[in-house]
């Protein structure tokens, strides 16, 4: 049996909308509009349990889950959501044990997500150039419990002249011109390696997908994705007015070898023994 004790993460749940992420003190209260919720209350209850506060009010205490640290985060810029996030490591295949490079760290919503799923034999390498945001989402990572799994960076790729990483499985581009960094990706990833790439507009869509094919990348696809949230009860269940509809645009691809070297070689080739060829 799992109970609450000192220090302990627990949601407190009483809808839908209406819920929070805290840490276990006993000597601490949370003041809410549907009453105080006593932390000492819920230490040495199992999860699942529930708590009353002093308004009558009943609250659940829950284990939370990666997407509560998610949606709970210290935002400092958008975050990537969680409907966004479950495609991501889906579609890229990232698994325990990868080695995952991460540009533009922002909040550390992705960050942290990602590094639940690679841990414990797997590591994100990710990168940022505002030393502001990368304290935020030290913090959040720090929260999510992932810290020992993620190394932040603070360099800025576009212009390093040497990569700092090799041989990594997937990369994740969350920058305002991802296009900017194929090159340097390229160097880092492995054959056949993933990318994906946060695009808020359909012209970065399009100028990355421009730069995807002219760097030797494949199986590139473009895709947006809205969640509808049903509002199920008997005898009138219907579509919620409230859901998340746009939040950006995703962009995957693979790392592949188009053979444009070889042919330019064979290229040269072919004109010197045309022109030994005219000289005899």
């Amino acid at each position: 049996m799992d109970k609450i004790k000192q220090n302990s993460p627990v949601l407190f749940y009483f809808n839908h909308s209406k819920k929070w992420l805290m840490k276990i003190s006993k000597k601490e209260s949370l003041h809410t509009h549907i009453g105080v919720i006593k932390h000492s209350d819920a230490i040495g209850k199992e999860y699942g349990s529930r708590v009353m506060t002093n308004k009558d009010k009943y609250v659940y205490l829950l284990k939370p889950t990666m997407y509560d640290y998610v949606m709970k985060l210290q935002h400092s810029t958008q975050i990537v959501y969680p409907k966004d996030l479950g495609y991501i490591v889906a579609r890229a295949g990232i698994e325990s044990g990868q080695k995952i490079l991460e540009i533009g760290t922002g909040s550390g919503s992705l960050t942290s997500f990602v590094a639940s799923i690679v841990k414990p034999r797997g590591h994100v390498y990710t990168f940022d150039v505002d030393e502001n945001f990368m304290k935020i989402a030290e913090k959040n990572i720090k929260k999510a419990g992932v810290s020992k799994y993620v190394t932040q960076h603070n360099l800025n790729l576009k212009t390093a002249k040497k990569m700092p990483l090799a041989d990594m499985d997937v990369a994740l581009i969350d920058l305002g011109d991802p296009w900017t960094v194929l090159p340097q990706v390229r160097k880092m990833l492995k054959g056949s390696g993933s990318i994906f790439a946060i695009c808020p507009t359909m012209n970065q869509l399009e100028k990355l997908t421009m730069g995807l094919v002219e760097n030797e990348f494949t199986d590139i696809e473009s895709t947006e994705h809205i969640l509808r949230r049903i509002e199920a009860r008997e005898g009138k269940t219907r579509h919620s007015f409230q859901g998340i509809g746009h939040t950006t645009y995703l962009c995957y691809a693979r790392k592949a070898f188009f053979g444009r070297k070889s042919k330019n070689t064979k290229s040269k080739t072919t004109k010197k023994i045309t022109k030994k060829t005219i000289k005899k």
